[in-house]
């Protein structure tokens, strides 16, 4: 066996295609282009298959990793696929927006001494597959229990829900207030790193398999949670997200041409601004576009904003590179497309022309000290320090507050400080009888498959309270 890892381990990771970087800064297409056939293979031949695979440890929601790249190996893709659609049903997603560098990847055993097995890379190569190919069968469904579920959010928690309870034989009704599917995927992941008919395909696998998806749904403001109820549905799941922009709070953030992450990407991506005027979708396009913010949102901004047309996009962040939340494949696309990271700089205010017009950042320098709640160390002014910086569009994207629409004209749902649904972290369950919750609107801005562990734990408990009650 020790040979056999050696022989692994000198296996060279296999490499992804990608756009050259002056010619994607220039477009919406997606970056990475996929793994050949050939070079998957090749990829999966680098697990050793270990009999206690940590990579699945580190995975929200327990994919049989080493069960389906095996499979890879003997050619078998469409058994791969329904390997990973046991416990995953947004395969195509997570192989490109998962932070596998320190989740599943980043607890490799190979990677202790080299590069780790490219799980990702090789989910997203399974999912692609099966989009073209369509040889895999769908998932089977248990026998239909007569009980109805809500899940209000179209997002990763809100897709894992519907998807495990469809398939356990209960009826599923996704209610959507855009009037696409996807939630943050659609509105808030630019086209270049996830496209949109990714997303549109993985929901209509969905819907496919029985569940229904009504978009244009308010939930909180058309229907209330208990009319739902009056409506014949038993149970309910809030997967709302975090939308709520968050601002700085400083001077100028009133003026033109500053703008929430959540607007300037929702119009981008979800509206397809970048597409005017073939949609009727306007947004500012700055030519000196400043970025407040290093995780991947700001990223996803910075890198929209060259795209635009940006003769300079810059990051400022006011901690260092070592504190980025980004994912490093994120933060290693932007620099290659030329973004520029003003590092330990906080923003002071914003100025303008006398027509209202955003024309500057004033920017303090910071210093780091000892580690905050966060584990990050705190940064501190440096007084007497201040610079400006010239810019036409700055994008706030320092985070995302609680979606208030539904919470707030909901009696008996508890709330933390925040705002946030207070939920059971193991089982999803809020303080209202047969009301579940999970994904950002509980944890706040986190990651997709983390999300999608929620759900998958709510869905668990949900199909508990269907089947023998409480």
């Amino acid at each position: 066996m020790a040979d056999k890892k050696v022989k692994k381990e000198k296996i060279a990771r296999q490499v992804m295609p990608e756009q050259e970087a002056a010619v994607r800064a220039k477009n919406f297409e997606e970056v990475p282009m996929g793994q050949s056939l050939e070079t998957a293979i090749i990829e999966a031949s680098r697990c050793i298959q270990c009999k206690k695979p940590a990579c699945v440890e580190g995975c929200p929601v327990g994919v049989d990793i080493p069960g389906f790249i095996k499979l890879i190996q003997e050619e078998r893709m469409s058994d791969a696929i329904s390997k990973i659609w046991e416990k995953n049903s947004l395969p195509a997603v997570c192989g490109r927006v998962c932070p596998q560098e320190i989740q599943c990847e980043g607890n490799c055993i190979i990677g202790k001494k080299g590069e780790p097995v490219a799980i990702g890379n090789l989910e997203r190569f399974v999912a692609d597959y099966e989009r073209k190919k369509k040889s895999a069968d769908k998932p089977k469904k248990a026998a239909a229990t007569g009980k109805k579920v809500a899940v209000v959010g179209s997002g990763p928690s809100g897709l894992t829900v519907a998807s495990d309870l469809i398939l356990k034989g209960h009826e599923v009704t996704i209610f959507e207030a855009f009037h696409k599917p996807g939630g943050v995927l659609v509105y808030g992941i630019p086209e270049f790193r996830l496209p949109k008919e990714i997303v549109f395909s993985e929901v209509a696998g969905l819907e496919e398999i029985g569940v229904n998806v009504m978009c244009n749904a308010v939930i909180g403001r058309s229907m209330t949670l208990e009319e739902l109820f009056a409506d014949g549905f038993d149970a309910i799941y809030l997967g709302v997200g975090a939308g709520l922009p968050t601002f700085l709070n400083i001077p100028g953030e009133n003026l033109t041409g500053v703008f929430s992450a959540n607007e300037y990407l929702t119009r981008s991506n979800l509206m397809k601004a970048y597409l005017f005027p073939e949609y009727d979708t306007p947004v500012i396009k700055g030519k000196n576009v400043i970025t407040l913010g290093a995780g991947n949102v700001a990223m996803d901004s910075a890198r929209t904003a060259l795209r635009l047309g940006a003769k300079t996009s810059r990051i400022v962040y006011r901690r260092t590179m070592d504190e980025v939340p980004a994912r490093g494949a994120e933060v290693h696309h932007a620099e290659e497309e030329g973004v520029k990271f003003f590092f330990l700089t906080s923003p002071v205010k914003f100025s303008g022309d006398e027509n209202g017009r955003l024309t500057t950042m004033t920017g303090l320098k910071m210093k780091l000290g000892e580690p905050d709640a966060s584990g990050r160390r705190r940064p501190l002014p440096i007084e007497g320090s201040e610079f400006d910086l010239e810019c036409d569009l700055a994008i706030i994207a320092v985070g995302a507050g609680a979606n208030p629409l539904l919470t707030k004209s909901t009696e008996g749902l508890e709330l933390n400080k925040w705002g946030y649904i207070v939920a059971d972290e193991k089982n999803g369950k809020t303080s209202k009888k047969a009301v579940w919750a999970g994904g950002d609107i509980v944890t706040g801005s986190a990651t997709v498959i983390l999300a999608m562990g929620a759900g998958r734990q709510a869905a668990d408990s949900i199909h508990e309270y269907l089947s023998i009650g409480w």
